[in-house]
């Protein structure tokens, strides 16, 4: 029998070459149930991700790089993941948008620009994240990262990110207590330990050259909306 999924010869119940089964589950109840428990799992899954980013976040997204690929949930999931839970949050409990705020104008194309970070920050601080790389590629230019491999810390890190200001939106919408301002200034601590602890926990330079990167990725962030929306408006006019 050839494989269905590589075409390559079976002996046996699983392929040796792409390890594709023979005779595949029904998709039934248990078979769903199964595939909650594999997601979030402790030992190997999302639930196991946040505990280790949590815990020691530089070493187990170093391991992620170059050792172990399969106990972590993939970057690119678990940032959309904790991107979609900040929003829904958000939305569930239309918390105000202090912590992030780029002000009017008068040019209908920034007002747009401006709206859509503040109605979609989980969708945006993906966007931003491509920015914060650009400055860590800066200041760790002497290391042997390359920019995919940050790209893979800050979907992990900045994914962490979305899960503080989610509780924060959960707090502000129970309690009535506006705690956006202090769970951002915690998800910038965080980050500036983690991305620090990723390059030398050993040098307290590598957590402020970290913290730098991530505020000078917002400023940028923030100047390039202003930039695109005011350029396109005068070239418009």
């Amino acid at each position: 029998m050839n494989c269905k999924n590589c075409t390559s010869k079976i002996h046996g119940n699983y392929c040796a070459q792409c390890g594709n089964a023979v005779q595949l589950k029904r998709i039934d109840g248990h078979f769903i149930l199964h595939e909650i428990e594999h997601v979030l799992h402790f030992e190997k899954g999302l639930f196991f991700t946040i505990k280790e980013l949590l815990l020691r976040p530089g070493k187990c997204v170093r391991e992620y790089i170059s050792e172990n690929r399969s106990r972590l949930v993939k970057p690119i999931i678990f940032i959309i993941v904790t991107s979609l839970i900040y929003t829904m949050a958000e939305h569930l409990f239309h918390i105000e948008k202090g912590y992030f705020k780029i002000s009017d104008s008068t040019t209908p194309t920034y007002d747009a620009i401006s709206h859509w970070v503040q109605n979609h920050y989980g969708y945006a601080n993906i966007i931003m994240g491509f920015f914060i790389a650009c400055w860590l590629r800066v200041f760790f230019r002497k290391t042997d990262v390359n920019f995919f491999e940050i790209s893979i810390l800050l979907c992990f890190v900045m994914g962490m990110g979305m899960l503080f200001l989610a509780l924060a939106a959960t707090l502000n919408g129970v309690t009535r207590f506006n705690l956006m301002q202090i769970f951002s200034l915690l998800t910038l601590f965080y980050l500036s330990w983690a991305i620090g602890q990723f390059y030398n926990p050993r040098k307290l330079a590598s957590f402020l050259k970290a913290g730098a990167a991530y505020l000078l990725g917002f400023a940028t962030f923030s100047a390039s909306t202003w930039m695109l929306g005011f350029g396109y408006d005068a070239m418009m006019q």
